[in-house]
């Protein structure tokens, strides 16, 4: 199979402008993210989707590829359709399965990649596939920028929010779980969901995943074994470079 995948970036972040380029361990963190995805063996190519030319120019540098998008896509997800358009129409093949990997997810490892495609290969009615993490502090379950999920008992998510879920109590604790923005798409499912109208879940809750949903369709979680933290603020930066210099020891 023929496996790309892209990495939506963009420098205009609300929460944090500029958030690509500022620097872990003297390394911006997109390129952090860009050698780990790399070295995923089940890749044909990896490429960068972004609306700046510093990020376009930084990829380069270190010999890396990237595409230049609009900068109107309020979605990543919308930004990683252009960008398959734009490197099949360069490359002369059609991709299987687009792996949308978050710019803001330096903890990733070549491994969650493999996680997150490998039940596509066996089943051929997964369309979507998201990795799932446990959350294991309070802070983060209560955390805006962390997008919580739960799933049914076939593991498809029932809903996504920024809201704390499911519901805490003293007789009944459900296990904490968040979206790892690790997201392999078939081909043909990422461009239908393009074509998806937004959804008002979706806009409410600033979560792509929801317009699959909305939509009446499943999207597949998997559990990945490995810790990871996305940085959305200041404060997650120092906290993810504290935790990759400590697993280098």
């Amino acid at each position: 199979m023929n496996i790309v995948a892209l990495i939506p970036a963009r420098m205009g972040s609300s929460r944090f402008p500029g958030k690509p380029m500022a620097e872990i361990m003297g390394k911006p963190m997109i390129g952090h993210v860009y050698e780990r995805v790399t070295k995923c063996q089940l890749l044909t190519k990896t490429v960068v989707a972004t609306c700046d030319k510093v990020i376009f120019d930084y990829i380069e540098s270190i010999g890396g590829q990237a595409v230049m998008t609009s900068d109107t896509h309020d979605r990543a997800t919308d930004r990683c359709a252009e960008a398959l358009s734009k490197i099949e129409h360069q490359d002369g093949i059609a991709y299987d399965i687009v792996v949308m990997v978050q710019g803001d997810e330096p903890m990733t490892v070549a491994e969650m990649i493999t996680e997150a495609v490998e039940p596509m290969l066996k089943d051929e009615t997964i369309k979507v596939v998201n990795l799932l993490a446990e959350i294991k502090e309070i802070e983060e379950f209560e955390d805006h920028n962390c997008i919580k999920v739960v799933c049914n008992q076939s593991s498809n998510a029932l809903y996504f929010s920024r809201e704390p879920i499911p519901i805490m109590s003293k007789n009944h604790k459900n296990q904490m779980s968040k979206q790892v923005c690790v997201i392999p798409f078939r081909r043909e499912f990422l461009l239908e969901y393009n074509r998806l109208e937004p959804t008002p879940l979706e806009i409410a809750e600033s979560v792509d995943m929801l317009r699959v949903l909305e939509h009446g369709m499943n999207v597949h979680m998997v559990p990945t074994k490995h810790e990871t933290h996305a940085v959305d603020t200041y404060d997650d930066l120092e906290k993810v470079e504290r935790l990759m210099i400590s697993a280098q020891k």
